[in-house]
């Protein structure tokens, strides 16, 4: 059974010229096949201490029902959304790690994300690195253990929109279900308070064309926002010591 489970675990990050006829001998490595999948997903998969564990960013803007220009730099969510599904349902892979450095965007395609990675019944750690914002915050404490690193940052502010806007009291009342969405998907799934949570959002002594407040690592973590600030080492430990209770359970 074991050498099964160890035979489908090397299926899975084999060299792709092993089963590619027109591939010359050598013309292809691993690094190869990597990279490609880097490139279409922003993932990769790694093998190590007998487990496999799937690593997915979440960069630049989170990019929803409008296409956004060559310029930006997005994360998909109908490229991310059946990798989660294929990444539950694959028992090949053991645990997820999702790197977040992000400034946000479409409410709707990061809430469906983040409601994914919660859903997950396989271990799941996230960190982030460089910047959280916004959305990004959902999906940092959708994991079910979250770092971020010191000089990292995370900008709690209301919902935005650009674009035509009708002054009428129905938008207003759609933007508020909205942000009630958001927060109380982080109440249920950090260590904040309600209460505390709309004192970030609501705050106007700090940005100056905004409102809303700036939260470096250690803050994020003393307001109940992330677990841990840590390293992506420490992480991934944290997410092999997960896998290892799994299993042992």
């Amino acid at each position: 059974m074991n050498q099964s489970k160890n035979h489908n675990r090397d299926e899975l990050v084999k060299n792709p010229c092993e089963d590619n006829p027109d591939c010359e001998q050598g013309a292809c490595s691993e690094n190869d096949a990597g990279t490609s999948q880097i490139e279409e997903t922003g993932s990769v998969l790694t093998l190590h201490r007998d487990s496999v564990i799937h690593c997915l960013t979440i960069i630049g803007q989170i990019e929803g029902h409008y296409v956004l220009s060559q310029q930006t730099k997005t994360t998909k969510y109908e490229h991310v959304i059946p990798l989660l599904v294929s990444i539950e349902e694959d028992e090949r892979i053991d645990g997820l790690l999702v790197i977040i450095n992000t400034c946000g965007g479409d409410v709707e395609a990061g809430l469906a994300i983040a409601e994914l990675i919660s859903g997950m019944k396989k271990p799941t750690t996230s960190i982030v690195l460089g910047g959280g914002h916004s959305i990004g915050i959902p999906l940092a404490v959708a994991a079910k253990q979250s770092f971020i690193a010191k000089s990292a940052s995370m900008t709690v502010h209301p919902v935005r929109t650009t674009g035509l806007t009708l002054g009428v009291q129905q938008t207003f009342e759609y933007f508020k279900r909205m942000q009630n969405r958001i927060t109380n998907f982080v109440v249920e799934n950090s260590n904040i308070t309600k209460q505390r949570y709309n004192e970030l959002v609501l705050n106007t002594e700090e940005l100056v064309m905004d409102i809303g407040t700036i939260l470096e690592g250690g803050e994020a973590v003393k307001e109940g926002l992330i677990d841990r600030v840590g390293t992506v080492s420490e992480a991934i430990e944290a997410l092999y010591e997960m896998i290892k209770k799994s299993k042992g359970a």
